[in-house]
């Protein structure tokens, strides 16, 4: 194996045992989250799915994906469907968004209900690589994304999340650099004329440091700058608006990436 290629893997290696320490340290694995079968949408509705980083809970409130569904889900109860879910549990995600465009409950995907798909996703951490690998898999369905967004992205070994699927209209990427677990710096995309990238944008937390409440002391030890990136409510309130203005204007952006 190439010597770049041996440090890198090693990396991957070491971060993911750093994370999986930490997280566990900070908070207790529970089962299988959400309960997609027991939700139906109107045409046109918006299916927000989020995941938290590490082995965060679902609804860990301290956790900047969790208390932004929570602002979401209440200001617009009936246009949506908002989820947070544990990264892990990916493939629990998949099987919700399938089932909510199944709108006629006939167990296939017509392509009028592919094309009615009104998706963001969002996440934080591993959280933000199981987006990317979400949207992938969305992409190999012939599902079309209308956003994601990645804060402070870290993947775990094999996965890849610094580039966008072309079924993504637009994608989003906050990282913070400091640490020795901070998240990638570039995204882009794999098709330019299919997907735009909204920007790459720094946040540095050693210059200007925020208060986090809830979090575990190991985090605040060995990991601040990844873990301001999970409180911010500054860096959230921006993901929220962007969020907002996406629901607002989805059909102009589906319009223009059929």
């Amino acid at each position: 194996m190439p010597a770049f290629s041996r440090s890198r893997f090693a990396r991957w290696q070491v971060s993911a045992v750093v994370l999986v320490l930490l997280a566990a340290l900070a908070s207790p694995l529970h089962a299988e989250d959400g309960a997609a079968g027991r939700h139906s949408l109107r045409p046109n509705s918006y299916i927000l799915v989020g995941f938290v980083g590490g082995f965060v809970h679902h609804d860990n409130p301290h956790h900047g994906p969790v208390f932004m569904a929570g602002h979401i889900s209440r200001d617009f109860p009936n246009d949506a469907y908002v989820q947070v879910f544990e990264n892990r549990h990916r493939n629990a995600a998949y099987q919700t968004i399938l089932r909510l465009l199944d709108s006629n409950h006939d167990g296939v995907l017509r392509q009028e209900e592919k094309a009615e798909a009104r998706i963001i996703l969002f996440g934080q951490s591993w959280g933000a690589s199981a987006v990317v690998m979400l949207a992938r898999k969305l992409d190999r369905a012939g599902i079309p994304v209308l956003l994601t967004v990645q804060v402070d992205s870290v993947a775990k070994p094999f996965e890849h999340d610094g580039v966008i699927p072309a079924n993504v209209a637009a994608a989003v990427n906050f990282y913070q650099p400091r640490g020795f677990v901070h998240g990638r710096s570039l995204i882009r995309a794999a098709d330019p004329a299919r997907t735009r990238i909204l920007g790459n944008y720094l946040y540095d937390y050693h210059q200007t440091p925020v208060t986090c409440e809830g979090m575990p002391w190991i985090e605040r030890t060995f990991i601040p700058g990844h873990m301001h990136t999970e409180c911010d409510v500054n860096l959230w309130s921006q993901v929220e608006s962007l969020v907002r203005q996406y629901m607002d204007a989805s059909h102009l952006i589906v319009a223009s990436n059929p």
